[in-house]
């Protein structure tokens, strides 16, 4: 059976558990792991997402083709002057989203959280809240869990694929996992959490694939830092009562149809958009195809 939010919201009421209980049970039914287990592994994944998230940040990582790198490190040394315009806890967030994002480009270990080419946002989200408020790794891995309930109603109802449903798919559903996450780690309920993962959504809706050559480097790097601020704005939308005027289900849906009426060229295959501007196909020619 397909996996809905509201689904998941009357079972939570029924049950008695939080949104991340739930998906402990969830988990140990489906996959007969023991709940020892099962924290054991999501230590291991937060722990590769600290390590990525921080990679890069006071040493250039450059990606396998030579044609980006640099940006988390220049970010971070922004950041380390002071006198950014969003303050420092953007600035900050933006430079481990890029990180991690370097890092899956120079073929390092990352969390596909949802994919490589979001990899950046939902790890950078979790050490923002570490940096900024100090939640302990326990915390974090409940945070981990709540995104991933998130994450399923998405794979279940749309996609995470760019090649199906744009960037909107990759960037937009990390953004609404983060976006949930921070609710939770704030001590928002449930229908908070659903409504900043609802406002991650509608803020990114549209949103499509159009990488230089098909590589997942430009404009996804740039992607990532941004999908943060989206996660962090929706988080405090949310948090503010700012009102949603259609559910996450709904939302859900809707990026299920935007992405099956965007063109193929526009959906990962480096044919469109940004892919094909001179610069772009000049870049090309130099890094990937090494006609230059």
């Amino acid at each position: 059976m397909l996996t809905k939010f509201n689904i998941l919201k009357e079972r939570c009421e029924k049950e008695g558990l939080s949104l991340w209980e739930l998906s402990i049970k969830d988990e140990i039914e489906n996959t007969g792991r023991t709940e020892e287990e099962i924290w054991d592994r999501l230590q291991f994944t937060l722990d590769v997402m600290k390590e990525s998230s921080h990679a890069a940040l006071e040493t250039p990582v450059v990606s396998v083709t030579g044609m980006t790198g640099g940006n988390a490190k220049a970010m971070n040394d922004y950041f380390l002057g002071g006198d950014t315009v969003l303050g420092d806890t953007a600035a900050k967030a933006m430079a481990m989203a890029l990180s991690t994002s370097e890092v899956n480009a120079a073929m390092g270990r990352i969390v596909a959280a949802p994919t490589a080419g979001s990899s950046g946002i939902l790890p950078a989200t979790l050490m923002t809240m570490y940096h900024k408020y100090g939640y302990d790794d326990d915390e974090l891995k409940k945070a981990m869990l709540v995104a991933t309930q998130i994450g399923q109603v998405i794979f279940d109802n749309a996609t995470f694929a760019g090649a199906e449903g744009g960037c909107q798919a990759e960037t937009g559903s990390a953004s609404a996992m983060a976006a949930a996450a921070v609710c939770f780690l704030r001590g928002y309920d449930i229908q908070v959490q659903e409504n900043s993962a609802t406002c991650a959504l509608l803020n990114i809706l549209g949103l499509v694939c159009d990488p230089i050559g098909g590589m997942v480097e430009f404009p996804c790097n740039l992607r990532n830092a941004n999908g943060i601020m989206n996660a962090l704005a929706s988080a405090d939308m949310a948090m503010a009562g700012v009102k949603m005027y259609v559910d996450f289900d709904e939302a859900v849906d809707a990026m299920k149809r935007v992405g099956d009426a965007l063109p193929s060229r526009l959906r990962e295959t480096g044919e469109g958009g940004i892919a094909v501007c001179p610069s772009a196909l000049r870049l090309r020619e130099k890094y990937i195809d090494g006609t230059v």
